[in-house]
């Protein structure tokens, strides 16, 4: 196959993400080329950059690249946000028009990324740290409403702290 255009080199490379955990830009590489595609480490690096591709700690302890569902959707969806929620946020609380969520470790730079990306109502924003997300929430509807949308989205239900 050889080489491909960029578009074509960074879906394959999203596609090879999704499927399997790549902890490094040499696995990376060769499995592009065991899939036909010549590249090197520098083009794969410069690609995971514009991807948006990050390090996330898996179940397990080990890190692996993924990229972060808003670079491949730009609109944002709900059936993404509440994956990416059911699958990373332990809890969440609310204070004021404040939400604060409690990701696994090293994740809560996806889930932040993800709420910004999918425009949930009444958020203004998000900060993330390693495993907690600060998220700020209009005073009309304060944090208690966003907290309990949050909460459904990760499939904790009833978990609420305030």
């Amino acid at each position: 196959m050889g080489a491909l255009g960029k578009p074509q080199r960074q879906h394959r490379i999203s596609r090879l993400l999704e499927e399997q955990p790549i902890s490094n830009q040499a696995q990376l590489v060769e499995l592009l080329a065991a899939d036909g595609v010549i590249s090197t480490q520098a083009t794969v690096s410069r690609d995971l950059e514009e991807l948006g591709a990050v390090k996330v700690r898996l179940p397990g302890g080990i890190f692996a690249y993924a990229v972060p569902e808003h670079a491949k959707d730009r609109g944002g969806s709900d059936d993404h946000l509440r994956r990416v929620m059911g699958e990373f946020v332990v809890e969440v609380a609310h204070s004021a028009n404040l939400v604060v969520l409690r990701t696994s470790p090293g994740s809560a730079h996806v889930v932040a990324s993800a709420i910004d990306r999918a425009g949930v109502a009444d958020v203004l924003g998000t900060v993330a740290g390693d495993d907690t997300i600060v998220t700020v929430c209009s005073e009309q509807v304060g944090g208690a409403a966003v907290a309990a949308k949050m909460a459904g989205l990760a499939g904790l239900g009833s978990t609420l702290e305030g």
